[in-house]
Formats: C-alpha cells, structure tokens, sequence
C-alpha cells in the first residue's frame, strides 16, 4: 500500500466537497430571484428556500470554502503538493492524453496524476479564485466597485460569476463520471492509501 492523498489534502477534499454543494445550491435560489437568463432551477434543487435564507447559507458556507481554500493552497505551497501533482503540464503532453482518453485508453497509475486531470484541477481552482473575486463584487458593490470596474461593471460580474459557478458544476460532474469509470481511485480519497496496480510495480 502506498500513500497517495495526505490527511489535509482528504479532509479538505470533503469539507470543499460540501461548501461547494451548499454554495451550488444556495446560490441557484439567489439566482432565481432574478434570473440572467431565460430559465430557473427546479425549487429543490435550490438550497434556502426564499431569497434572504439563500443569501445566509451562500455567506456562510462562502467562509467556510474560502477558510478551507487558503488551507489547502497554504499547504499545496509550503509542502510542493502543487508542484509534484500538477506539473508539468506540457501542450503535447495534454494532448496526448485528451486522445487516450476519447479511446477509453488512458493509463491510470496510483497516485499519479495524467495531463488532463492536472489540466482540469488547476483550471477549477482559477475558477474557485474567480467565484470569489466577483462574488465579493456582487456582495458589496461599493466597496469593490473599483475590481467591479475592471471587469466591466456590476452586471459583468454576475455573468462572470455564473460562468464560474457552471465550470465548477462541469468539473464536478466529469470528476465524478471519472471516478465511476475507475472507482478504485475512491477508497484512497477516504482511507489514504491504496494497493499498486500489478502492472504499475512491474513496469
């Protein structure tokens, strides 16, 4: 058994898991109070049930995810988490993969992290920095209309915003759909450790 997710990485893993549920949710209420768009989410998948409570949940767990982000960039930069899991990234190298994967041919080996993934986790994370800067916009308009101002105006920031929130969305549902086409990578993500594959220790 090797280890592959440390204790700080697998428990800020399931604390962001359910902050971004609860922003997800929260904030398709606040959205549906005035919608940008031609459509609405169903009520229940909504989280708040009126405008003013989905507004309190979407602050609390705002904290809660933005608490638990700077723990995990502090550590991802003081331990080189980032550096070993996410570089290097190189075009061909993407490429490569993204073709291997549209084969159903993509190698998996334990702990180690391929082109596309490293790809997708570090495009999430900008998104999570977006989602909070003009979040921070449209909570308090005055005071950040000068960062509002940089990227067009309030009304830019809420389109922004809603573009963040559907990439996070879509990262998670590729995210998952990859953990149910390999789902021995899920036990490690709770227990955090897991078995080399036979063909991995051979090669």
């Amino acid at each position: 058994m090797i280890l592959v997710h440390p204790l700080l990485v697998r428990l800020t893993h399931w604390v962001n898991a359910i902050a971004m549920v609860c922003m997800v949710m929260s904030g398709w209420g606040i959205y549906d109070a005035t919608p940008l768009f031609g459509f609405s989410f169903p009520r229940w998948a909504t989280l708040g049930g009126w405008l003013g409570g989905s507004i309190a949940w979407h602050l609390a767990a705002m904290w809660l995810l933005v608490g638990n982000g700077l723990i995990y960039i502090g550590y991802g930069l003081i331990s080189r988490h980032f550096q070993r899991s996410f570089l290097p990234l190189r075009p061909m190298d993407i490429w490569g993969d993204f073709i291997a994967a549209l084969r159903f041919r993509l190698a998996h080996k334990t702990g180690v992290y391929n082109s596309v993934q490293r790809l997708l986790y570090i495009a999430v994370l900008l998104l999570g920095v977006m989602a909070v800067a003009t979040g921070l916009m449209l909570w308090k308009p005055v005071q950040f209309q000068t960062l509002a101002g940089l990227v067009g105006g309030y009304e830019v920031a809420r389109r922004l915003h809603f573009v963040a929130m559907s990439g996070i969305v879509g990262f998670t549902v590729v995210h998952l759909a990859l953990v149910m086409l390999v789902p021995r990578t899920l036990p490690s993500m709770i227990t955090g450790r897991a078995r080399e594959h036979a063909s991995e220790t051979a090669s």
